[in-house]
């Protein structure tokens, strides 16, 4: 293993390539996972063999993107909202178009809100075809919204829940330019209060767009970045001791000597990603322990993904956070060209990246 800290390009990304990176990295990293989200580390090697899902051409039918791409793109989708309204010259409460595009979502999903939910026009995101697909969304994102009460920081559905749903889809917050960390940490921590209400899914989502807006905006190398969402997340009051424990580990297993850790070893360390922390720990984990000097962003990207998902866990969202995490480091350079002709609707996506940085720069 080469411990060097992995490096960006030789020319930074720009910050639209950043963007665009972030979301279909994110998108390539879910699809990749999705094809075994449900199997175990003995179910993978018996339908692949002795390297395991090694490549997006191996699956047997078209590619999918799953709920974490679908919920990403809503959260992106009521980032734009408030920019529209912004651009007009109107302030809009964020968490509350952030619920709205959610309980959007949750239409696409075949389930209505209680009665007394709020109802609002469609928007462009809610004709599109391909995110009205049932992908196995996340149980606590359902029943929160279903509800019909917007949770809030204060009191929150699902009080105990502290499922991965909040930090597969809170990458766009991190995107935001001409904002400071603080809030962005802010704003991600109350939109999971939509659905969840553990503080370990909330601190972890903050500490999720708070590393991303320290690679595309500070743009910090990764593992100092690391550091700083860690610092991050233990300078919240009541931290969470699951998460502190969790990145702390990442780090720290990530500089050892030795080959990776991989399939089963990687979760009995980090945990197997079906809660908030631990998603975010195996994905940063392998995106610290992979790549380092002379490695190519692309490679850099197979590497990581294909290390986060070959494992008995929640296999989409651990590629998913990790894809993330690997376009905004690198941008659109660490896009696999050969994933993105198989991959699923990415003129949807890029349609979407390319309205929030229009939105956000002007460009």
């Amino acid at each position: 293993m080469n411990n060097a800290a992995p490096t960006r390009a030789s020319s930074p990304a720009s910050f639209p390539s950043r963007v665009q990176g972030t979301l279909m990295g994110g998108a390539l990293g879910d699809s990749f996972g999705y094809l075994v989200e449900f199997d175990s580390l003995e179910q993978i090697n018996a339908k692949y063999g002795p390297s395991l899902l090694f490549d997006l051409s191996q699956s047997p039918d078209p590619v999918h993107f799953s709920d974490d791409t679908q919920m990403t793109l809503y959260t992106l989708d009521g980032l734009l909202d408030v920019l529209e309204w912004a651009k007009d010259g109107v302030g809009a409460d964020l968490n509350a178009c952030q619920w709205l595009a959610y309980l959007r979502w949750l239409k696409t999903q075949g389930v209505q809100a209680a009665g007394h939910a709020p109802e609002q026009a469609p928007r462009w995101i809610d004709t599109q075809s391909v995110l009205h697909h049932q992908r196995h969304p996340g149980n606590a994102c359902l029943t929160g919204l279903s509800t019909g009460e917007m949770g809030t920081t204060a009191r929150p559905v699902n009080p105990d829940s502290k499922g991965c749903g909040t930090v597969m889809r809170s990458a766009p917050y991190g995107l935001l330019p001409n904002i400071d960390a603080e809030t962005v940490y802010k704003m991600s921590f109350n939109a999971a209060s939509l659905t969840h209400g553990h503080p370990s899914a909330r601190q972890s989502s903050g500490a999720f767009s708070w590393l991303i807006h320290q690679l595309v905006i500070a743009g910090l190398p990764l593992r100092a970045a690391a550091e700083s969402a860690r610092d991050r997340a233990a300078a919240e009051r009541s931290a969470d001791v699951d998460l502190l424990a969790r990145l702390e580990a990442a780090l720290t297993l990530s500089t050892h000597d030795g080959d990776p850790l991989s399939g089963d070893s990687l979760t009995e360390a980090l945990g197997l990603g079906w809660v908030a922390e631990e998603a975010l720990a195996v994905a940063l984990y392998c995106v610290l322990v992979t790549g380092g000097q002379g490695v190519s962003p692309v490679q850099h990207f197979l590497d990581a993904v294909r290390l986060a998902v070959n494992h008995s866990g929640d296999s989409d969202s651990t590629g998913a956070i990790a894809g993330n995490i690997l376009g905004a480091l690198h941008g659109e350079a660490a896009l696999p060209p050969s994933w993105l002709t198989l991959s699923e609707a990415p003129h949807l996506i890029h349609h979407l990246g390319a309205e929030f940085i229009k939105l956000t720069t002007g460009e």
